[in-house]
């Protein structure tokens, strides 16, 4: 285990961690190249995780870091309330050309919990300017992950986020989430569908759809264990959502840029929401940033047709479009696509699939489930002790040089789209070698 750690680490109040234990016996992270992370010893890591779900281009790109240094010269920083600079408006065109037709207006944020709020808000500035001001009604889904703010906690589904806090916004109701034990170690997406979608229209039923105004989902739930939605879900949750005039939202925090061998999730199953939230790959994790990009309907009934001179949209930070994330987030685009990095996450797809679902008889997994260049691995909890056996294997993979990430007891597994076939293997070996010795 990593010793060499700073004189004192009793300041940092650290986020999603157990301080007390951590403090104990901490282990820390100090440079990072390619597919690896060293520690403070110099110890290499392989990162199964991509950092947080977020670095697909691999650590350490020059084309990023020296961008982020040119800009940092040039401009460290200007506002962007009432006011502009060129790399904000550059970033917001090149990656509305990537997302799928008629996402098109970009709205910039500094985390994936920012960009879950501020879509929620917009959604709801959109149905008061066409009218529809008594649609403040937002429905999100159980096991749903959408940030912390109080926004994003409310409209998702993860108990222990929403139970210790107990001030939520009004008017929020939930979907049931889409896993089915019955499902167990299927390849991509099930092909059950038990009309899973079609319980929104039950809380249409209950709320009237004029009281709603948007539902928010993520394509694939990635924090709360990778839950692959069936065949025809999607589709199913537009094709309501649309008759009905609510506002569909897709949370790509997790699933954008490659991490399904597209651009976005949206690309990938073939259905395009009203708004789409991204961040994490946004910059390679470089420079916090997130982004919210929505569809000229619902730009223009808020913006363009406005009834009066003015500002229109009350929301915004004072980092939104930051220039140094800006020139991050351009140069991030540019190695996905010099490198063809999305093409790649679903040309390695099946081999992924085949290394992890090879791990069907370790000790104690009562499921896989794999998607692109994403995996969840559920363990059978301990009894009275749930999450304790993932979090060994965390801390196991860790000490003997892997990074995993852990939620209750489920191994979820994300690697950097430049990871290669002979790594895959060595994450399944890995991780089949401390499932075993964790038992």
């Amino acid at each position: 285990m990593q010793t060499d750690t700073p004189p004192s680490l009793a300041a940092f109040w650290m986020p999603f961690t157990d301080n007390r234990a951590f403090k104990r016996e901490p282990r820390m992270l100090g440079a990072a190249s390619g597919m690896y992370y060293r520690t403070l010893g110099g110890q290499p890591v392989l990162d199964a995780t991509a950092g947080l779900w977020c670095v697909n281009a691999g650590h350490g790109r020059k084309h990023i870091t020296d961008a982020i240094r040119k800009q940092a010269e040039v401009l460290d920083f200007a506002p962007t309330f009432q006011l502009g600079h060129p790399k904000a408006f550059e970033l917001a065109e090149r990656l509305a050309s990537i997302m799928p037709p008629g996402l098109d207006h970009v709205f910039f944020t500094n985390s994936g919990s920012e960009a879950a709020d501020t879509a929620l808000k917009m959604a709801l500035a959109y149905q008061r300017a066409r009218g529809q001001a008594g649609r403040m009604r937002l429905i999100g889904r159980e096991r749903g992950y959408h940030g912390t703010n109080f926004g994003g906690t409310a409209v998702g589904g993860i108990g222990g986020n929403r139970r210790a806090f107990g001030a939520q916004i009004w008017g929020v109701d939930h979907l049931g989430h889409t896993y089915r034990e019955t499902d167990a170690f299927t390849r991509g997406q099930p092909v059950t569908n038990e009309d899973m979608a079609g319980e929104l229209e039950r809380l249409i039923a209950l709320h009237g759809a004029e009281t709603i105004a948007a539902v928010i989902v993520e394509p694939v739930a990635g924090s709360t264990g990778v839950l692959i939605p069936p065949r025809g879900y999607l589709q199913q949750l537009r094709d309501i959502t649309r008759r009905h005039g609510i506002v569909l939202i897709f949370d790509e925090v997790i699933t954008g840029f490659g991490r399904l061998g597209a651009a976005t999730a949206a690309e990938a199953f073939g259905v395009t929401p009203d708004i789409l939230t991204c961040a994490k790959g946004l910059t390679n994790g470089a420079v916090p940033m997130g982004a919210v990009v929505a569809n000229r309907a619902i730009h223009d009934a808020v913006v363009a047709d406005a009834e009066a001179p003015g500002i229109e949209f009350f929301h915004g930070y004072t980092y939104s479009g930051h220039p140094l994330a800006a020139a991050a987030g351009i140069a991030a685009l540019e190695v996905y696509a010099n490198d063809a990095l999305f093409a790649r996450s679903a040309d390695l797809a099946s081999a992924w699939e085949e290394a992890i679902h090879g791990l069907v008889s370790a000790p104690g997994v009562r499921d896989i489930r794999t998607i692109g260049l994403v995996a969840g691995i559920e363990l059978e909890s301990r009894k009275d002790a749930p999450g304790r056996r993932a979090l060994e294997i965390f801390h196991r993979c860790f000490d003997e040089g892997m990074l995993i990430r852990v939620t209750g007891d489920i191994i979820a597994l994300s690697p950097p789209l430049i990871v290669e076939v002979d790594q895959i293997v060595e994450i399944r070996d890995r991780l089949a070698r401390t499932i075993a010795a964790v038992g």
